[in-house]
């Protein structure tokens, strides 16, 4: 791994310089010029794919277009209702397509949209960064609870 422009402090960590925070903040001016004040698009997006099971079907849908079946089956853990009301958000914010079958029971399709293509990108990047550093987060989460008791 490569080091950034950052000093790595005591705990191991990677310090973050002005000019980094400047970089990535880069591509919101108009917010960061505002003091952070006003609607934030950041905290918007992060309402709609924060939640429990948004980014666990976005990520299913990615493979391929499902019935609700097949979600409901593949998604562990979630009830009839909670993917239900995932699907209706994804689909009111245009990340995700309905589809309503010409078969007999009628069935419903879901696929991602063109806007959910585009953001499964960067789900499936920080899907990589979880995978690659997971090890490291566990290690500091149980440095840190031995640390609180």
């Amino acid at each position: 791994m490569t080091e950034k422009e950052g000093t790595n402090s005591c705990d191991g960590h990677t310090e973050v310089t002005p000019s980094e925070i400047n970089g990535l903040n880069a591509g919101a001016d108009v917010w960061v010029e505002n003091e952070f004040s006003g609607p934030c698009p950041v905290r918007d997006v992060l309402d709609r794919i924060g939640d429990k099971w948004s980014v666990l079907v976005i990520l299913r849908l990615g493979r391929q277009p499902e019935r609700f079946r097949q979600l409901l089956r593949a998604v562990e853990g979630i009830s009839q209702r909670m993917l239900t009301v995932t699907l209706r958000g994804l689909e009111r914010d245009g990340l995700v397509h309905r589809e309503v079958l010409g078969t007999r029971p009628p069935s419903v399709e879901y696929s991602l949209t063109e806007l959910g293509r585009s953001l499964l990108v960067h789900i499936t990047a920080l899907t990589h960064w979880a995978l690659e550093h997971e090890p490291q987060v566990s290690a500091a989460r149980a440095t840190f609870e031995g640390d609180a008791t």
